[in-house]
């Protein structure tokens, strides 16, 4: 005979939830509401006079050759984010997991970078790369390569791409030596005296097993990267030099507060909104099919 278990609070586990489903509606659904209905309308920036125009601001953003251009530059920019800050923090977990003396400081100092506010992880960078003085600009500089990300928009990406992964592999790093250390070390043991090489071990056990980790730090690394990015961008280039460093919620913002075009900028966040959406949905579609739970 089959049993069931039954919970006799009716009432609290709703109660639990309330907090959550609060802020879900606050802080997430009543804003995405707002930015579609502002995506429709054409206004001044006091809001004196609105009027509704429906898909127009849709049209005319997908028509400006600056956007698509930005476009490209946030899918480049994310993707080089993400991976850039999900295989370090995996080589680090690796190389932590075997340490046996030590290896909570070692936890510790990894993790810190995470807890730094993005305007100081951006400001950190950009002084250790900066022209004149910088610690990493300076060794750069003797082997003749001319190093400027503030006239130079590849050097400039390239600072706000390593500021954004730097502030992102901690957290990578303690999901990762959770998943390692989850692993039975029976498996291994098992391999290794079948002969299999450590790279072999890897391969074929640690790294599948790892895989729902590495899933679901895909799906959080990309949306870091298209929407959490805006202080590290914001302190290091402010989008420069010639916009090479702006990205789409840069944009978005900069149109909307700066621009004051709100229609537009709206229409913006929509369009990022569907676009992570989309790139979630679709790992979960296809990148999922190859995860072993």
């Amino acid at each position: 005979m089959e049993r069931k278990v039954v919970y006799p609070q009716k009432v609290l586990p709703y109660l639990l939830l309330a907090p959550q489903i609060a802020i879900t509606l606050v802080f997430f659904f009543w804003p995405a509401g707002q930015a579609i209905w502002m995506s429709t309308l054409l206004q001044d920036p006091l809001g004196f006079s609105v009027q509704f125009v429906g898909l127009e601001n849709f049209e005319a953003v997908l028509k400006d050759t600056a956007y698509v251009a930005t476009l490209q530059r946030t899918f480049l920019f994310s993707f080089g984010v993400t991976a850039l800050a999900m295989i370090p923090a995996l080589l680090l977990a690796v190389m932590v997991d075997r340490v046996v003396r030590g290896a909570t400081a070692y936890r510790t100092v990894l993790v810190v970078p995470y807890a730094i506010a993005p305007a100081v992880a951006g400001a950190l960078w950009l002084f250790l790369f900066q022209p004149s003085i910088g610690t990493i600009a300076y060794p750069l500089r003797l082997l003749g390569i001319d190093w400027n990300p503030r006239i130079d928009g590849t050097d400039a990406m390239i600072v706000v791409v390593i500021a954004s992964a730097w502030k992102q592999i901690g957290y990578n790093f303690l999901f990762f030596l959770a998943g390692l250390q989850s692993i039975p070390k029976s498996l291994l043991e098992a391999a290794a005296i079948d002969g299999a090489s450590e790279v072999r071990r890897f391969w074929t056990i640690v790294f599948p097993l790892l895989s729902p980790t590495t899933f679901f730090l895909l799906v959080i690394n990309i949306t870091y990267a298209f929407f959490d990015t805006f202080g590290v961008i914001h302190a290091v280039t402010q989008g420069g030099p010639g916009k090479s460093t702006e990205v789409l919620i840069y944009k978005a913002w900069y149109d909307g507060l700066i621009a004051q075009d709100l229609g537009r900028s709206s229409a913006q966040a929509v369009i990022l909104m569907i676009i992570v959406i989309g790139l979630t949905v679709i790992q979960f579609r296809y990148v999922e099919r190859r995860v072993h739970y």
